[in-house]
């Protein structure tokens, strides 16, 4: 709970801790130590790999904001309006598929370059790209039909 400060996320650890020991008791070797510090150092290091994932999300996260907000910035005043709806709606899609379309589109990565850089395969990048892309196609006839 003090690395993760969150309870939900501390319950997890506790159980995967458990599971491990569970799982492969000959992992713990009495001779070494009490199992209570045993399971303590076990469960701190899960919390801190968790706490590392939820940070590395974060920055990439805010890194994507940043890109998201920065595009089409110093372009025609008269495409604000479409920048402004074009960042709003990168903002709703979930957060692979936005990273692979900002990647993709404003990055100029190819999607091998999106995939190593999500470590996922190849054909999760293409498919978070192509969902991306007709999520925000949808949310662009929606708006046609509204205005219409």
């Amino acid at each position: 709970m003090a690395v993760l400060n969150d309870h939900a996320r501390a319950q997890d650890v506790v159980q995967d801790v458990f599971l491990r020991l569970w799982r492969r008791p000959d992992a713990f070797d009495g001779r070494r130590g009490a199992l209570g510090p045993y399971l303590r150092l076990m469960a701190r290091s899960r919390a801190l790999d968790l706490w590392r994932e939820t940070e590395a999300r974060r920055r990439v996260s805010d890194r994507l904001s940043l890109t998201i907000d920065r595009a089409g910035a110093g372009s025609d005043a008269r495409l604000a309006p479409v920048w402004h709806d074009l960042r709003a709606a990168l903002r709703t899609l979930p957060d692979g598929q936005r990273e692979a379309v900002v990647l993709t589109y404003w990055a100029g990565l190819t999607a091998e370059e999106v995939a190593r850089h999500a470590d996922v395969p190849l054909g999760t990048a293409k498919s978070r790209v192509r969902l991306g892309v007709r999520r925000l196609r949808a949310a662009y006839a929606g708006d046609d039909v509204a205005a219409a």
